[in-house]
């Protein structure tokens, strides 16, 4: 007895599961392309965040000068009220 006689379908089925094993690998290499395309456009997004927040802390003020600001308008703003009543 040889392995021909007892399983005449078994190229056919070696064939049909090389074919299933390459359709699932093709499946999976086409979802790792996606996530990596996913994960490359994240990091370019989250520079992209970073370069803004960078710019946003450069034109703020910082809270002492807003503080002197206020006080000076306060004392401006009483001296007119004092002097123009």
């Amino acid at each position: 007895m040889t392995a021909d006689s007892e399983h005449p379908a078994a190229p056919k089925e070696l064939a049909e599961l090389r074919r299933s094993l390459e359709v699932g690998l093709t499946r999976i290499e086409g979802g790792l392309a996606l996530l990596t395309q996913r994960d490359d456009q994240t990091a370019k997004d989250l520079d992209d965040l970073s370069t803004r927040i960078v710019a946003l802390e450069h034109t703020r003020w910082p809270l002492p000068t807003v503080s002197v600001v206020a006080a000076v308008a306060a004392v401006a703003v009483t001296l007119w009220q004092a002097l123009g009543h």
